[in-house]
């Protein structure tokens, strides 16, 4: 991008810089948030079948941090295999979203893939003002950055933005088999994905049983999931709305990520009382 220097006085950068902040915050949508914010961290078992094959973290950091000069929690998802997985699927990945807090839209994303050998470093910058998403790719340290600029929907979610909206939303008034549809960037490619409210239903997870909604996210045609209805997302039937429960039917078996442990949550975990 070409720039001009010019000499202006101090005040004239100050107005014009304020006047900028304000018609990029005015271009946001504004989303209520009574579900989540700093702090709070869950943690899951991943099953693959009767096997205990890794475990993930979702973590929202205790800080606020700027980012295009906007307020942002920062949003982190690690997943690890262990155990005897460890030792044919080595996995270390890590994935990282700012979310504007106003907008619950992603400025920035991170993700580092660690897979066995396989190796993948992707920045992705968001423009919301343009509708731009600036990609900076690396497969190895070696090699050279990548960079490259894709048009995107309005509104774009990344993967881990996406379930925070989800979160924001109230699903008291909607009916099963109501379509929430939600645009999304992911890995150079922008998709539609249309999510499926099933209702409600009480699930049994390691941290206790849970009333949830159950949120169907309809998958295109592919070799990795059985069908468009493969995956379960559950969310407790609360104001946290956290993911308690994700279940998904492979080509190759079961996947089940269990919720087992949380803290810092915004509002209190709505239980089922055990006898």
């Amino acid at each position: 991008m070409k720039r001009r220097w010019l000499f202006v006085s101090p005040a004239i950068l100050f107005v014009s810089a304020a006047l900028l902040a304000f018609q990029l915050a005015d271009s946001l949508r504004v989303v209520p948030n009574t579900s989540f914010t700093r702090g709070e961290v869950l943690s899951y078992k991943v099953h693959y079948g009767l096997i205990n094959a890794a475990e993930a973290t979702i973590e929202v950091s205790n800080d606020i941090h700027r980012v295009n000069a906007r307020p942002c929690y920062r949003a982190t998802v690690t997943g690890r295999t262990n155990g005897s997985f460890d030792l044919f699927l080595r996995v270390r990945d890590t994935w990282r979203s700012y979310i504007d807090t106003t907008s619950i839209l992603p400025q920035k994303f991170f993700r580092n893939i660690e897979e066995n050998h396989y190796r993948k470093k992707e920045t992705v910058d968001f423009d919301h003002a343009r509708d731009l998403a600036m990609v900076e790719t690396k497969k190895k340290e070696v090699d050279p950055a990548k960079h490259e600029t894709f048009k995107v929907p309005n509104n774009v979610q990344d993967l881990v933005s996406g379930v925070y909206y989800l979160r924001t939303l109230n699903y008291d008034q909607r009916r099963p088999g109501e379509v929430i549809r939600v645009q999304g960037f992911f890995d150079k490619d922008v998709f539609t994905m249309d999510v499926i409210y099933r209702g409600r239903e009480t699930v049994e997870t390691k941290a206790g049983v849970i009333r949830t909604i159950r949120l169907v996210p309809k998958m295109p045609s592919n070799k990795l999931f059985r069908g468009e209805n493969a995956i379960s997302l559950y969310l407790s039937d609360d104001r946290n709305k956290i993911p308690v429960l994700i279940q998904a039917e492979m080509f190759v078996g079961s996947v089940k990520v269990d919720m087992y442990k949380y803290q810092g949550l915004k509002n209190r975990l709505n239980l089922v009382a055990q006898n």
